[in-house]
């Protein structure tokens, strides 16, 4: 089992790296790649990825992973359409977008391989609780962004919000979710936060027999802490 993690050294804010540790100890055989910023994908050179991550960055370093990833969106887009299992969280997604829009209203083009495009607020970060769903799937989280994303993700969306917001303010609908690929603003790291996620994951990459490390603990933190978020939801926060 191979897992890629994109760009490491610049896609690490926000302990979003935690996700990285988590699977190493969830998956102690599987084979780790991490893409260094001046590397080729290995998602282009070889086979059978179970999973493609990349985590939250800087502003600066969006632009210099869309110039690298550009030349392999085609790539990235056959990969979605065939199912291929990646899992984006915090600002990342944003690459993947057809802009990034400054506060001056210059743009920094993405990708373009979905129909959405952020906004940035640079003197005004964003910060809240998360609580939504995904399947049957209770999730919990945390958001620290200074964009947005607008567009319409209403048949690609990845949870419904409970507490919290969406892809923006005005929005219940969290994330975008195509076929396999998963990107999603929940930081924390998602992954340690949301167990239960973790193992829907883990079967979506075709792990035999699944497991959670350290389960009975990360499953009572869980519970613990989605009896808070639904306090904090009843009372309106």
């Amino acid at each position: 089992m191979k897992i890629e993690i994109l760009y490491p050294e610049f896609c690490n804010l926000n302990g979003d790296m935690g996700n990285v540790k988590y699977l190493k100890k969830c998956l102690p055989e599987a084979e780790f790649i991490e893409t260094a910023i001046d590397e080729d994908p290995a998602f282009c050179t070889q086979e059978n990825i179970s999973l493609i991550y990349m985590g939250t960055l800087s502003e600066r370093s969006q632009e210099i992973v869309i110039k690298k990833l550009m030349p392999y969106k085609q790539k990235i887009e056959e990969l979605i359409e065939n199912g291929q299992v990646f899992l984006f969280t915090g600002n990342s997604v944003e690459v993947l977008g057809k802009y990034i829009e400054n506060e001056d209203e210059s743009k920094v083009e993405g990708l373009g391989i979905f129909d959405i495009y952020a906004k940035r607020d640079m003197l005004h970060r964003h910060n809240s609780f998360f609580l939504g769903k995904y399947e049957d799937i209770e999730l919990l989280g945390f958001k620290s962004q200074f964009t947005m994303l607008h567009g319409d993700n209403s048949n690609n969306y990845f949870s419904k919000v409970e507490m919290g917001i969406g892809i923006n303010k005005e929005s219940k609908l969290e994330g975008i979710r195509k076929n396999n690929f998963i990107g999603t603003y929940i930081i924390g790291p998602v992954l340690i936060l949301n167990p239960k996620f973790t193992l829907k994951l883990l079967n979506l990459m075709k792990v035999e027999e699944p497991k959670l490390a350290f389960e009975k603990e990360v499953l009572e933190a869980y519970e613990v802490r989605y009896k808070k978020f639904k306090e904090l939801a009843a009372k309106g926060k």
